[in-house]
């Protein structure tokens, strides 16, 4: 959209909430700091919702520590969903990170014999969710913009994760809300796809992998890429990621002193 219209639309969205950022930490320093609360989390608070204990607990790592503990758990790829890079607040840069229970949105291409779902997704969004929009691949056109976000962060969605193109990336960033997706566009969805369903199973959109992103599953992402956490594994994972953070730290502290990696991987994982 042009840029003016981007002004008018979002002036007083702007003028009226505050954008608030988690300060950055030291990669050294123990990640099981207090100090690593997001600015999804901060801006969920403030709106009053009731946080999700294993959301909250999930604040604390990065989808590193997330994928380090799915794959002792030998679920495939650590739950890495390539290709899904962060765009908006900033592109691959700052201290983003989203978590937060999947809410999915599977679009088809017109010729697919179900119904268009009757009513705009964007209008059911959970609080605290974040919205994953599953596109069938090679799509050149956006399925997701900017109003879209608006309407998004409005309900408390704490970012959007699109497994395709989506567009208006300054009205993205205007509005300081996470956008994780595999690239941009410019042409609206309607002349090749409808969405069929909400809240469904989806199947990432890649030839490299086989993976399924389930309604409530765990999403976080930051400027690593996206990691999903199947619901029912959450609470086996989240004591190992506990675990390989604690000796990850020493072991940075222990480097910076000068033992050998090698050393200090036996003495602390």
């Amino acid at each position: 959209m042009r840029a003016a219209r981007t002004a008018s639309r979002f002036q007083h969205v702007l003028l009226s909430t505050l954008r608030v950022h988690p300060p950055a930490t030291n990669h050294l320093q123990p990640r099981l700091s207090a100090t690593s609360t997001t600015a999804a989390a901060k801006q969920s608070s403030a709106m009053g919702s009731v946080q999700d204990p294993t959301v909250e607990a999930l604040q604390k790592y990065t989808t590193c520590d997330v994928s380090d503990a799915l794959i002792k758990l030998k679920f495939r790829n650590g739950g890495f969903l390539s290709g899904l890079t962060m765009w908006s607040p900033q592109r691959q840069d700052g201290p983003t990170k989203i978590v937060g229970p999947a809410y999915t949105v599977q679009y088809v291409p017109l010729a697919d014999p179900r119904p268009k779902h009757p009513t705009h997704y964007i209008d059911s969004v959970p609080k605290g969710a974040v919205v994953f929009v599953s596109c069938p691949p090679k799509t050149p056109n956006a399925v997701y913009g900017g109003l879209m976000s608006a309407r998004a962060r409005a309900s408390g969605a704490v970012g959007s994760v699109i497994d395709g193109r989506f567009r208006d990336l300054q009205e993205q960033r205007d509005l300081g809300y996470p956008i994780f997706a595999r690239d941009v566009g410019t042409a609206p969805p309607a002349e090749l796809l409808k969405v069929a369903a909400v809240n469904v199973s989806v199947k990432l959109q890649t030839d490299e992998q086989d993976i399924t992103i389930n309604p409530g599953d765990y999403l976080i992402g930051d400027i690593n890429g996206v990691v999903v956490l199947p619901k029912e594994l959450a609470q086996e994972a989240l004591p190992l990621m506990a675990k390989q953070v604690e000796a990850d730290s020493k072991m940075a502290v222990e480097i910076q002193k000068g033992m050998s990696f090698t050393e200090a991987s036996k003495k602390f994982r």
